[in-house]
């Protein structure tokens, strides 16, 4: 039994891995590592909930455990060390270099917001979740969320207009 639970979770791990990667890279303002850990430390919390959740919604209980840790997170002054990067992987065929720049200077925006104006954000029009589904999420009411939407994609539009270099 205890088997076939490892199982499914090891399942939804490997079949959900890189879109939680990418929601904890928004959430932490495009920091890799911290994203890593984020993506690491929910999942070792969804481990343990996976008897409960396993069968019901494990994608929604993981993506709340992010949300929330990622808010604790960005309160704090100080993560410890910071890792140096390792040099990239050789490019792909073809130009990307206009979408990585849109990509980063997205990133970095997000970075700048609130943590609660982030995690709304990026929820909300990231993840595509309705309103309700934000406001369970961040444990707020829904008039909170779209306050908290609102005024960070309001931020997000002066962020980005503010530097209009032509990319490309």
């Amino acid at each position: 039994m205890e088997q076939a639970r490892a199982g499914e979770f090891d399942e939804f791990v490997a079949a959900r891995w890189s879109a939680l990667l990418h929601l904890a890279r928004l959430l932490t303002g495009g920091d890799r590592h911290r994203a890593e850990d984020l993506v690491q430390d929910s999942l070792v919390k969804l481990w343990f909930a996976w008897p409960k959740v396993g069968d019901e919604a494990p994608e929604a209980y993981v993506r709340t455990v992010m949300v929330r840790a990622a808010a604790r997170s960005a309160r704090r002054r100080w993560w410890g060390e910071r890792p140096v990067e390792r040099l990239p992987d050789t490019p792909a065929a073809g130009d990307v270099s206009a979408a990585v720049a849109e990509r980063s200077r997205l990133e970095a925006a997000l970075g700048r917001l609130p943590a609660k104006q982030r995690a709304a954000v990026v929820l909300r029009y990231y993840q595509d979740l309705p309103e309700r589904q934000v406001a369970e999420a961040l444990g707020c009411p829904l008039g909170t969320v779209r306050s908290h939407t609102a005024r960070g994609v309001a931020r997000l539009r002066q962020l980005l207009a503010d530097v209009i270099e032509p990319v490309g």
